[in-house]
């Protein structure tokens, strides 16, 4: 019994070690809704025998409950977990699935096929080495396959199997899969896509899934699963890149050891080799190649690894390492592809957070290029881009950054754009290149800075932030408290809503895109104000409080003061001292705060002035009190 044991023992061990040598494919399958994504993956997993006894009791069961011909397996609810999915029958989010043959291992992304969920089958493919793009023989080429396919060629996957499904609801007909053959051989050669297999198949009924099907004698290629098991995997192609190394953890156990760990993102490197680490342009030498399991003479893209430099230099989360003789790219000013995903329109100059490997740095949108048109791969101007719009951008950074083109590498040339209220992810990016402005403009030195000019004043360069919706009082308050200061003595400048739109902003309407830009130039403008010095006012609803907050971090602590004019809606219409609330209600004004585009009000402002309270007079020495109480006025910056 021992022998027995002892046998059966070698055998798990050879199989478990056969199994961690295999290959690892990560693919994904997209398409338009009900092409049969889910089935495919289903019936995948059920051939390779990846499936418990409990599973396929319950999916048989399912089955019969959802309505599946006959007595037949319905393969989808394998993937489809999710209760709403089930109940409509369509994929709404990203369903991994894992299983593995004798040659080779694989993860599979089942993407959603509705438009609204395209966000979802970007998420899948952005770690895919293939993508199977499904096609209902009935229906042939259709948007979502012509999107997909641009996602999936912007995203880098190289292998591409158009299936072509559901053969067994078109009679196996040759004509139709030569049909759709040629229909998606023209669009691909318009994306520049230079390979692409196509298999004609029945993931219902198994025709040319894992054997050749007795019902298409005329198709000769390669069954689905032969080609998933035999297709190249990418990781030698990362391996010979240059090497790369985003730093997620700087490891600082005690005060012997400091290391630098993160995945190795591309290439290779050994104890002694040369390294730069960006942005700050640092050099060193590879002192030690760390792992769990005991120093390695070698380490290899993929791998996770703590790296300990020969020299003690300032090495931070979010930086790269890179070897001396190919180091990334810095900058903080480039072209890139941006997916947008989010319900809110992204708009040029409103700021987000950007996070690219570990580094979040602020970004602002400078430019919409142009939006592509999926269908037709035209190049349509935009102010804003919507949910699930892809566009080419100027993107703008806080500082600069270590980076590498996408097509490059994708873990140091793909983004991704978040929320700064919400946090939310909002939008995917891949970087093309750096604009030659990041390159070619640098900060001159000055010799009389902020704090000496400042001081010839004698007083301190702030911003008074007023903001509320039209007619709440916002200039009447503003201009009679630059009265008040100017009579103190003090140095100011008001910078007025409508007056600036006759000259700076005169190019400008009352989109929401446009506000942004009027309140950007604005809040740039008034930086150069304090940065001379001067007590800077500013009058304008600013409704949105992302512009607001963009403002307020393009100078220093404590000199932007937020002041919310706080006037209901109903006494601001009553008071409609320009006529403007009664055009927007005849349909006359479009975009007008309050009526037909929202204020979002301040939450957490430096003053509140409610003026269904105080009037004028009181407001402005409500401002002046608030000042002079903080020592913002009559004083030094440093006094």
């Amino acid at each position: 019994m021992a022998h027995v044991s002892d046998l059966i023992a070698t055998d798990i061990e050879q199989y478990l070690r056969a199994h961690e040598n295999k290959s690892l494919l990560r693919f994904i399958t997209c398409g338009s809704v009900d092409d049969g994504k889910s089935t495919l993956i289903g019936r995948l997993l059920y051939e390779s025998k990846m499936l418990f006894e409990d599973q396929l009791a319950a999916v048989e069961a399912d089955s019969k409950k959802y309505g599946t011909q006959g007595e037949a397996i319905d393969f989808a609810l394998l993937v489809d977990g999710l209760a709403a999915e089930r109940e409509q029958g369509i994929t709404i989010d990203v369903a991994y699935r894992f299983f593995s043959t004798d040659k080779r291992k694989f993860i599979v992304a089942d993407t959603p096929g509705h438009e609204q969920y395209t966000r979802n089958m970007v998420t899948g493919a952005s770690t895919a080495d293939a993508a199977i793009l499904m096609v209902d023989a009935r229906k042939g080429i259709l948007t979502q396959t012509r999107r997909h396919s641009y996602l999936v060629n912007l995203i880098g996957i190289r292998h591409i199997v158009v299936a072509i499904n559901k053969m067994d609801l078109v009679d196996y007909a040759e004509g139709v899969f030569r049909r759709i053959v040629e229909d998606y051989t023209a669009f691909s050669r318009q994306l520049g896509i230079e390979q692409v297999t196509f298999i004609p198949m029945s993931a219902f009924r198994g025709d040319n899934i894992t054997s050749p099907s007795a019902a298409m004698p005329w198709y000769h290629g390669t069954t689905l699963m032969g080609y998933l098991e035999t297709v190249e995997v990418d990781d030698g192609l990362m391996q010979r890149a240059p090497f790369r190394l985003p730093v997620q953890w700087v490891n600082r156990p005690n005060l012997d050891f400091r290391g630098f760990a993160g995945s190795i993102a591309g290439g290779t490197i050994r104890p002694g080799d040369r390294v730069r680490v960006q942005p700050s342009g640092r050099e060193s030498t590879v002192a030690r190649i760390v792992t769990r399991d005991g120093d390695l003479d070698r380490a290899v893209a993929g791998q996770s690894v703590t790296l300990t430099l020969a020299d003690e230099i300032d090495i931070s989360r979010g930086d790269v390492i890179s070897t001396v003789e190919a180091p990334a790219e810095v900058a903080d000013q480039f072209e890139c592809t941006v997916v947008w995903m989010h319900d809110e329109p992204m708009l040029a100059g409103r700021p987000y957070l950007l996070k690219i490997g570990a580094r979040t740095v602020s970004a602002t949108i400078t430019e919409i290029k142009y939006q592509v048109n999926v269908n037709t791969l035209e190049h349509v101007a935009a102010k804003r881009l919507e949910l699930n719009a892809i566009g080419v951008c100027n993107l703008s950074l806080d500082r600069p950054i270590a980076f590498d083109p996408y097509r490059i590498n994708r873990d140091t040339g793909g983004f991704i754009l978040i929320d700064r209220l919400s946090n939310n992810t909002v939008g995917a990016g891949l970087l093309h290149f750096a604009l030659r402005r990041a390159h070619n403009i640098h900060l001159q030195h000055v010799d009389v800075d902020k704090r000496a000019r400042a001081a010839l004043k004698n007083q301190r360069g702030c911003v008074l932030w007023f903001t509320g919706l039209s007619g709440a009082g916002k200039s009447s308050i503003a201009n009679l408290v630059e009265k008040k200061l100017h009579a103190l003595g003090h140095h100011t400048y008001l910078l007025d809503g409508d007056n600036v739109r006759h000259g700076l902003n005169k190019d400008l309407g009352f989109t929401d895109a446009d506000r942004v830009e009027n309140i950007r130039r604005v809040a740039e403008v008034a930086k150069l104000m304090v940065d001379a010095g001067l007590i800077v006012l500013t009058a304008f609803i600013s409704p949105f409080r992302s512009e607001r907050r963009m403002a307020r971090g393009l100078v220093e602590e404590g000199e932007f003061v937020e002041v919310f004019v706080d006037t209901p809606l109903e006494v601001a219409e009553a008071r409609d001292p320009k006529g403007l609330y009664k055009k927007a209600r005849r349909g006359e004004l479009k975009n007008f705060t309050g009526i037909d585009s929202p204020y979002e009000a301040s939450e957490d402002p430096e003053l509140r002035l409610d003026t269904t309270r105080l009037d004028l007079e009181a407001a402005a020495d409500a401002v002046l009190a608030w000042l002079g109480e903080r020592g913002m006025l009559s004083r030094t910056p440093g006094g």
